[in-house]
This record gives structure tokens, C-alpha cells and sequence, in this order.
């Protein structure tokens, strides 16, 4: 339950941004101002709803900080305002803001046995965020938003149009491959959490790791895909990611 309660409250603030965006900006004020007020009262010990009631107390169980709490939200907030990210450290601060902080959080849930725990849930949420951003590099295009670093493209001779034009343009290839090595640092140093939590909780984080990784073996392997459509695994995929996952930890 502490999970679901977590998701609930991350789903709400991102249907809320994404509502915004859908309506063209045409709503007023901050979506997210409610659920920061939502945030605060519940550390504050009131709460007005249930999805707060439950997270209110998953908060104290599991001693959830205020800031990574805050921190989704801040995340969030930025494609409210931010279409384009000039450079790496800019976006892995996104990364770490939209994913980073749920990936601590869950790992407090989990229970951990080392405090570098929370270090490498980071890089996992990462790896994620940066393989989850290749993979939908023109549907997100289409909404008016780049996720790949500004520098990186200019490094390859790339403009944002570039993403989606008819062929894959000279140097996408090298683009793509040089950010999924970048992914799989990212998952090479992160996926060491699973040796400091628990084994059913390992598992459950392996299939989710597993199955971006299995996203961008297939991505090197058809570099032009993800400028065509956007990449997702059929059940037969899935369940094998999963069956490795669990024959990990038995």
C-alpha cells in the first residue's frame, strides 16, 4: 500500500501538469500550487483526502523526506516552463528531480542495509528518465519538447528537426548511441541497490530496469526506430524481462 499511495500522489501531480499542457496554458495559476498546499498541510499532520490519509502515514513509517516529496513536485514543474535542456547537467537534474526522488523514496519503503542505498537508486532513476527519453524522442518532439541535451546534438550535427525528419538523419546513430552509453553507466552503477534491499523487492526492481534496458538493446540495434514511433515491448518481452529478474534473486 505505502507504493500505491506514492504512486496516487505522483500521478496526481503529473495529471495535473499534464491537463496544463493539454489545455495549451489556457487554465490560470499553478496547477501545482494545490497539491504543494497538499504536501505541506499533510507534514503538518492535516489532511483532507485519502490519498494524503494514507501517504500521511507512509510518510511517518518510512520517514519519506519533505524535500524529495517536494522535489517530484519541482520536477514536474519544469515542463511547465522548460522545453529544451542545453546541456547534460541540466537534464540529468531533471532526471534526477522526476525519477531520482521516487527511486530514494521507494528504496526507503523497501528497507535498505546501507545508506549507499539511496545513492544508487539515483543513478537508477537516471538511467531510466535518460532510456525512457530516447525511446520517445517524436511523440515528445510533437509536444513541443526535446529531452536530448542541446550540446549533444550540436555535437553530432543535429538540430531539433532534425528528430523528426523522414530518414535517420547523418549523425542521429552516433546521438543514439552515445546517450544509451551513458544509460547503461547510469544502470551499471545503479542496479547495485538490489544488493542492499530486500529480494522480493530486488525483483520487482530488476523487471522495471530490465525492461528499459530491454528498450535500449533495441534501440542500438534499429537506431531509427524511435524517430518513427514510439518503442514498446509485447507481453512475451515482458514476462521473459521478468523471469530473468526473479531467476536473479532465488
Amino acid at each position: 500500500m505505502a507504493i500505491y499511495a506514492l504512486y496516487s500522489f505522483a500521478r496526481q501531480v503529473d495529471d495535473a501538469v499534464d491537463l496544463r499542457m493539454a489545455c495549451g496554458g489556457a487554465l490560470a495559476g499553478d496547477p501545482l500550487a494545490p497539491h504543494r498546499a497538499r504536501l505541506d498541510a499533510c507534514f503538518a499532520g492535516h489532511v483532507a483526502d485519502p490519498v494524503m490519509h494514507v501517504l500521511s502515514e507512509v510518510i511517518r513509517r518510512y520517514g519519506l523526506p519533505h524535500e524529495e516529496l517536494e522535489g517530484l513536485i519541482d520536477g514536474v514543474a519544469l515542463d511547465l516552463r522548460v522545453t529544451r535542456y542545453a546541456t547534460w547537467e541540466e537534464l540529468r537534474r531533471y532526471c534526477e528531480l522526476v525519477a531520482a526522488t521516487v527511486g530514494r523514496m521507494c528504496v526507503r519503503i523497501f528497507g535498505y542495509d546501507d545508506p549507499i542505498a539511496l545513492e544508487q537508486a539515483v543513478e537508477l532513476g537516471v538511467a531510466m528518465q535518460l532510456a525512457n527519453a530516447l525511446r520517445d524522442v517524436r511523440e515528445d518532439f510533437q509536444r513541443g519538447r526535446v529531452y536530448l541535451p542541446q550540446e549533444d546534438l550540436a555535437r553530432f550535427g543535429l538540430s531539433d528537426d532534425d528528430l523528426v525528419s523522414e530518414g535517420p538523419p547523418d549523425g542521429w546513430d552516433a546521438l543514439l548511441h552515445f546517450e544509451a552509453s551513458r544509460a547503461r553507466e547510469a544502470f551499471a552503477a545503479g542496479l547495485h541497490v538490489q544488493e542492499h534491499i530486500p529480494r522480493r523487492a530486488a525483483a520487482c526492481v530488476l523487471t522495471m530496469a530490465g525492461l528499459y534496458q530491454a528498450i535500449l538493446d533495441r534501440l542500438e540495434r534499429e537506431p531509427e526506430l524511435p524517430l518513427r514511433r514510439r518503442l514498446s515491448l509485447d507481453s512475451r518481452q515482458k514476462l521473459a524481462v521478468m523471469g530473468r529478474a526473479w531467476a536473479r534473486v532465488i
